[in-house]
């Protein structure tokens, strides 16, 4: 091992100058797709190939009618404007599936964002991973994603996962030379970007960045993933799947009925017939049914989703909850359990020494006791103690703002740094002129380090310094005369551990001219001298208390997996509201017993868990599989590596900002603040986007049921069909397109954490939805049908010839008629809309705050509808002529009692 040398690093002008010459540390993706491709790529759909054939179709009669029949130019309108209909169709979809990808190319990019440990100018500090360059000194540990390609400046017991490069999961890298692998791809002592620090720690030396290094030369664009079938895809796909196959036997339907119709007036002779007539009839009316066919098929429920998703993507992020996985925002709002560690998500991670309680030369009887009234000076501290925190740990200060350092590794190493910088003891110093001979990094199955290093405050001796769990340590000194007795050094750590407080202990011994360190702590143990215990806080974060509370209401068990003893775990519980006095020791559980469990034995009590203490990498990922076998639905969070195979295995894995680089790769939503009060929001936003996309297909259906009925009923009636082409394509627009946008964008409620957890198998379609598409689709279809009928056996100048109605023989339904029909159409559904928007929300349907998307996309529906109806070079497009001010008038305020009507069915409901 190499003494530990003094790195100052680069300037900021070798900083500037090192970026200029190798650029940045950003990999460049590969060509994107041209947006001409991307946009062509629409036309492949199957129903938009139906309607181009239905185009073209309509191309190809009405130049037949303007050449063969000699009719005016206004016969192209219809094939116009059917045309125009499929390149806004396609349009829109372009651009919202263009606006998806912006999103997820800024989520991808989040990772060269990532805090990296750096030596610049003598002083350690972190920077973005863009921003390291060329020559930069980082120091890497257990957990980082290594940043650049570089060679190692110094190693303790460092192995690296190069899986992502070479397939090998498990690398020894070393500065000395004697142990370099001559059959390794790569050097011994280089490490390369995108590689995972298994164990220990170093300093390196950056010699390549961005696309120069090796990741760089074989990367591929990685898009986030957005292929998971969740329940809810699982669902809309058999929902298309069944609506699909119903309206094509509807629109064959339609043939049939519009087939015999024409018939029935040359008494089904065919020698009556005109063949060119018939053939543009037979062609018109296929029209009318893929159009029909198009109209009912539920292409929109794809685009509500990924709108509802991507807003909720956007949104959430305001919320400090950094979506990664699409399928994560629909699966946390299905949460039942949420398995969560303690430190960082439960309390606050700003670790300081609360107390200490040290032993003077060993000597048990004599102990030091440092609370926040008894503040020690460094003369009262012995030389092993100064030594054990400075040397013995991997953390570092930030001294960028010399008033209030920032810990930069473990914070509970780092706690005790600036314990011993608050006391003028420079651990940086020591650490500089200290040679570091070997070193045991620590590690959760071990629980404790362990260093030998050439000391400098007592020269010419050779000391190993041992800091980790009181119980191990306090093992490896048991029979060391002068221990202090086990019953008062249990009693001072039951003490603290009921005070929720984190508890080290350190030992030390004198190894000078005897064997390695492993030797020392198996075979020599019982020679380290205890020198005592450090007690530290880690107050619980304010809002956690109310955020368990807001769970446990929403009907969400929480379920606490952390390193520590029982009795912190158990006051850390209380204090967050999750321990009660109701709770026994069937609701606790320690590591070693839970892993003694077998998988029966844990499916028959893991509902009564609510806390397992001293857990160990497996324990919080087997909790999570024996939860999933109970049809539990599982959200992990974690921050750590060990974190990793539980945030991959729940159904949402819940990462923390400052988390390791693994844990976030593993994780589907990274928590910026890690607040727990985050995790609730995304609970929040996933319930309340559940029931956006429900809301969109109560809509959807319902114009679907009414659109169906009509035409086939019309053509039953009649040889005219009540609707257009054009005009079926625009109300496809309004309840696709238009109504996934408003409903998607709404914002979440807080009242949905008063509901328990969905049944994730449960069916979207509930009786409730169920009972209202077929009422009120079936109202809006009498309605219309009705009215079909009046305007076929009588003359209706304008809506109030109804009050004075004399009903006739059959006749030819008048385009004015026609388009009275229509526009109560969309106007019906208009108001309708607003309905769907409040749908099993107890609210009012005019409750609109933070509803800027509904109120300005139905603003957008109510003004393009009279435009389409009353501007001339519009209505031919759509075969409509301008209606009479006082048709407007009766159809807007006829309409809305759609609305009204709910409103007071909803307000003597609230007043039962």
């Amino acid at each position: 091992m190499n003494p530990q040398h003094h790195y100052a690093g680069l300037t900021p002008q070798q900083v500037v100058h090192s970026r200029a010459k190798h650029g940045v540390n950003v990999l460049t993706p590969p060509p994107a797709t041209p947006l001409w491709k991307q946009f062509l790529e629409k036309f492949r759909d199957p129903l938009i190939i139906i309607l181009l054939i239905a185009g073209v179709l309509s191309v190809a009669i009405s130049i037949y009618e303007y050449n063969g029949l000699h009719q005016g130019a206004e016969v192209f309108f219809e094939p116009v404007g059917i045309f125009v209909a499929i390149f806004l169709a396609t349009g829109l979809s372009f651009y919202f599936e263009t606006q998806a990808d912006k999103e997820f190319s800024v989520l991808n990019q989040v990772s060269d964002d990532e805090p990296v440990e750096v030596i610049r100018s003598g002083n350690h500090t972190q920077i973005a991973k863009r921003d390291v360059v060329v020559g930069d000194v980082v120091r890497i540990g257990i957990g980082c994603e290594i940043p650049a390609d570089g060679d190692l400046l110094l190693s303790t017991q460092l192995s690296v996962d190069e899986s992502t490069l070479t397939g090998e999961p498990l690398c020894h890298k070393t500065t000395n030379p004697a142990q370099f692998d001559s059959k390794a791809t790569y050097p011994s002592n280089r490490v390369l970007r995108g590689t995972k620090v298994m164990e220990g720690h170093a300093l390196m030396q950056v010699t390549a960045v961005g696309d120069a290094t090796e990741n760089g030369k074989v990367y591929k664009a990685a898009q986030i993933d957005n292929s998971v079938k969740t329940p809810l895809n699982e669902q809309l796909d058999w929902l298309g799947k069944w609506v699909s196959r119903l309206s094509c036997s509807i629109g064959i339907a339609i043939v049939v009925a519009r087939i015999m119709m024409y018939l029935v007036q040359y008494d089904f002779s065919f020698a009556n017939v005109d063949p060119l007539a018939f053939t543009a009839y037979i062609l018109q009316t296929l029209m009318i049914a893929m159009t029909l066919v198009v109209v009912s098929v539920p292409e929109g429920l794809p685009m509500a989703v990924t709108l509802s998703l991507a807003y909720s993507m956007r949104r959430m992020l305001k919320t400090n909850n950094l979506v990664r996985r699409m399928h994560a925002c629909e699966t946390m709002g299905a949460t039942t359990i949420i398995c969560t560690d303690k430190t960082g998500t439960l309390t606050q991670n700003r670790m300081s020494v609360e107390e200490a309680c040290f032993y003077r030369g060993g000597e048990a009887d004599k102990p030091i006791i440092d609370a926040d009234e008894i503040l020690l000076n460094s003369s009262d501290l012995s030389n092993e103690i100064k030594e054990n925190i400075a040397l013995n740990t991997t953390a570092s200060l930030d001294f960028s703002n010399p008033t209030y350092p920032s810990v930069l590794g473990n914070p509970t190493e780092g706690a005790l740094l600036l314990w011993l910088h608050n006391k003028g003891i420079d651990y940086e110093t020591l650490r500089e002129q200290a040679r570091v001979v070997e070193e045991l990094p620590f590690t959760t199955e071990r629980k404790f380090m362990a260093t030998i290093v050439e000391s400098v405050l007592m020269p010419g001796k050779r000391m190993l310094y041992v800091k980790g769990a009181p119980e191990i340590v306090y093992a490896l000194c048991a029979s060391t005369s002068g221990t202090p007795p086990q019953a008062e050094v249990y009693a001072q750590l039951t003490q603290y551990q009921q005070r929720a407080m984190r508890t080290l202990a350190f030992a030390c011994k004198d190894v000078t001219d005897t064997p390695s360190l492993s030797q020392h702590l198996t075979t020599s143990a019982s020679q380290l001298r205890f020198l005592g215990i450090a007690a530290i806080a880690d107050p619980v974060r304010k809002e956690v208390p109310e955020s368990i509370k807001e769970c446990l209401k929403a009907g969400i068990n929480v379920k606490i997996v952390t390193g520590d003893t029982a009795e912190t775990a158990k006051e850390i519980g209380r204090q967050v509201g999750l321990w009660t006095d109701k709770d026994t020791g069937k609701n606790i559980i320690n590591g070693p017993e839970f892993a003694a469990l077998t998988d029966t034995q844990l499916d028959a009590v893991v509902m009564d868990i609510k806390i397992i203490s001293r857990a160990r990498p497996m324990d919080k990922r087997r909790l999570v599989e024996a939860l999933q076998r109970k049809n539990q639905v599982v959200a992990v969070t974690g921050d750590g590596t060990n974190d990793a195979p539980a945030l991959k295995a729940a159904h949402v894995g819940l990462s923390m900002g400052d988390g390791t680089s693994v844990a976030k790769e593993a994780s589907d939503i990274t928590i910026i603040d890690n607040s727990f009060r985050s995790i609730c929001k995304a609970v929040m936003w996933g319930r309340s986007l559940y029931q956006n996309i429900q809301r969109f297909l109560l809509f959807q259906l319902t114009v679907n049921v009414t659109a169906c009925m009509l035409v086939l009923c019309g053509a039953l009636m009649g040889t005219e069909t009540p609707l257009t082409v054009t005009q079926m394509l625009w109300i496809n627009l309004i309840m696709d397109t238009f109504a996934a946008m408003a409903l998607a964008s709404l914002p979440p409620s807080e009242a949905v954490m008063s509901d328990p957890p969905r049944n994730r198998n449960a069916f979207i379609i509930n009786r409730p939805m169920l009972a209202e598409i077929v009422g009120v689709g079936g109202f809006f279809f009498a309605l219309l049908i009705t009215l079909l009928y009046i305007f076929e056996h009588a003359d209706i100048q304008q809506l109030t010839d109804l009050l004075h109605l004399q009903l006739g023989a059959h006749n030819p339904v008048t385009p004015y008629e026609l388009t009275l029909l229509f526009t109560i159409f969309v106007m019906t559904h208009f108001f309708y809309l607003f309905n769907a928007r409040a749908f099993q929300t107890q609210r009012s349907a005019l409750h609109l705050k933070g509803c800027n998307g509904l109120v300005f996309i139905s603003t957008l529906i109510f003004v393009t509808q009279v435009c389409m109806v009353e501007l001339p070079g519009v209505q031919r497009f759509f075969n409509v002529v301008s209606l009479k001010l006082i048709d407007w008038v009766i159809i807007v305020v006829g309409s809305s009692f759609v609305l009204w009507i709910r409103e007071l069915w909803s307000l003597l409901r609230r007043t039962k």
